[in-house]
């Protein structure tokens, strides 16, 4: 398949539906929409104080039902497919989830692709859902829904996390195909878990192009023991990037709160690989260890203060568009086909958020430049 970058359609409000047919016009292989109860950022800097972002929105938890935000996306387009990125099995029942994705499909008229994931503590554990042993689960969920989807008549399962009797999906897939379900992975065991489930995967961290190979080569390597086609595995990735017009713009950026928290999203083994001992301590497992409502001021404030720039320049790609092209062109040469480029400096700050918009259409152009005729 050719690169193609996916575009993001946000599910917070204030929802904005009136550029979809932008989306829709070929340029964009998908759109991805997220689905989270909350955001990564901490309450504590969500202020004026830290972000002219706080003057506009009161608060970054204003998140709609990505799923439903899907179905409107699904009846206002008619040409690129819709994909969740992702919903999780554990606030979602297998078996409502079977039930949604065949909805939603046919809704788009075959364009739906359920995106699934294991979950994030912070959509879970403040709701009281069960977050223990996620992965188990999260297979087991796969096994309901193609369950359901592939059998004729009501079925029984039982297993560690769900338990089916006498359960019935009986609405026909459009088209006569299941939507395609597609995986955010990046454990080990998760990865096994996409290559004999998923019909498309993304990381949910890919830190070099090479991590990305070899993550990528371990779904593959577990199709083709499951018996399927590896090279049927849509290739996919959130590229987190930081970019500016120059050097002094990039300075800037780099200096803004909610840019240095993305730190909070990455582990402290991987900051520790690159040289620099993490802000949050040895421990910090990235946002898997993220509680936007228990992370203090005083603690991100000494967090902050702790940020180096060259920690954020060592995990993401940076620069202009054209050098942030160049780096994502070597993530094409391990392996990936859909990225979503993704560029951080928009939190530095309402000055910012229109040049962040131009400056990611300016990389994916020169991308599909570099790339014309990959496949």
């Amino acid at each position: 398949m050719r690169v193609q970058p996916a575009a993001f359609l946000r599910t917070t409000l204030p929802l904005d539906l009136s550029h979809l047919d932008q989306l829709d016009s070929g340029r964009y292989h998908s759109i991805w929409l997220p689905d989270h109860m909350v955001s990564f950022w901490p309450d504590s800097i969500w202020t004026p104080e830290f972000t002219d972002l706080a003057t506009v929105s009161p608060s970054p938890h204003r998140h709609l039902d990505g799923m439903a935000v899907a179905a409107a996306a699904a009846v206002l387009t008619t040409n690129v497919p819709l994909v969740t990125s992702v919903v999780d099995t554990v606030r979602r029942h297998p078996s409502s989830l079977a039930q949604s994705a065949l909805t939603l499909d046919h809704l788009a008229e075959g364009r739906f692709i359920l995106g699934l994931g294991s979950g994030e503590s912070e959509n879970i554990t403040p709701y009281g859902f069960d977050f223990s042993r996620p992965v188990s689960r999260f297979e087991e969920a796969l096994q309901v829904i193609r369950l359901l989807w592939e059998s004729e008549g009501p079925v029984d399962f039982d297993g560690r996390f769900f338990r089916l009797r006498h359960a019935r999906l009986d609405t026909e897939p459009f088209g006569g195909s299941y939507p395609r379900i597609w995986v955010g992975a990046s454990g080990p065991r998760s990865l096994d878990i996409a290559g004999r489930y998923a019909d498309g995967w993304w990381p949910a961290g890919a830190w070099t192009p090479e991590d990305y190979a070899e993550k990528l080569s371990v779904v593959r390597t577990s199709a083709d023991r499951a018996g399927r086609d590896p090279q049927a595995i849509t290739p996919c990735f959130i590229q987190v990037c930081l970019m500016g017009r120059d050097d002094a713009a990039l300075a800037e950026i780099l200096e803004a709160p909610l840019v240095k928290s993305f730190l909070l999203q990455v582990p402290a083994p991987l900051l520790s690989g690159l040289g620099f001992e993490h802000p949050m301590g040895d421990d910090w497992a990235g946002f898997h260890d993220i509680d936007p409502a228990s992370l203090t001021r005083e603690r991100i404030a000494e967090f902050l203060d702790r940020v180096q720039p060259e920690m954020l320049l060592a995990v993401v790609p940076h620069g202009t568009p054209k050098q942030v092209a160049r780096i994502i062109a070597d993530y094409v040469d391990a392996g990936l086909r859909v990225p979503k480029i993704l560029d951080y400096g928009a939190m530095a700050g309402l000055a910012y958020t229109a040049a962040s918009a131009d400056n990611v259409r300016a990389a994916e152009d020169e991308l599909m430049r570099l790339c014309e005729g990959v496949r």
